[in-house]
Parts: C-alpha cells; structure tokens; sequence
C-alpha cells in the first residue's frame, strides 16, 4: 500500500508520529476514538483512546483526565 492509498487520518498520524508531535497524536487519536466509538467498535476505541491518554500524560496535557473518564466509561480503567 503506498502512501497515496492510506486514509488522511492515518496519514496525519504516521506524520505526527515522524515529527513528534505529541499535541497532534493526542487529538488525532482521540479523533480516531470517536470514530471507531461511532461505528459501536468500543475495542479499537479504547485502544485508540489509551494511545492518546498516554500522550497526554507524557505532556502533562490537560486532556488527560478526559480522556481516562472516556476510558472508565467504557469499562477499561478504573
């Protein structure tokens, strides 16, 4: 699959992760969240909601809290 072929999303990622975006990975992978929550796929969401908390906390981002509240919602942290 070349570059050309993959969704924008995951484009922006594969991006954000080259440059180390760490404000861009959260919120791309939240958005991924969203996505994969919106289509009742609540596994890849929780791994995509996990993957953008830890960011946050790496960052000391203020999403952070939010986006564990998402995760104990959908039954994956405490």
């Amino acid at each position: 699959m070349t570059a050309d072929e993959l969704p924008a999303l995951e484009r922006e990622l594969l991006a954000a992760h080259e440059s180390g975006d760490g404000d861009a990975l959260i919120g791309l992978y939240a958005v991924v969240a969203d996505k994969s929550e919106a289509s009742d796929d609540i596994d890849s969401a929780a791994f995509f909601l996990t993957h953008a908390w830890i960011f946050a906390l790496e960052r000391g981002d203020e999403r952070a809290e939010a986006l564990r509240a998402r995760l104990a919602n959908l039954g994956r942290v405490d």
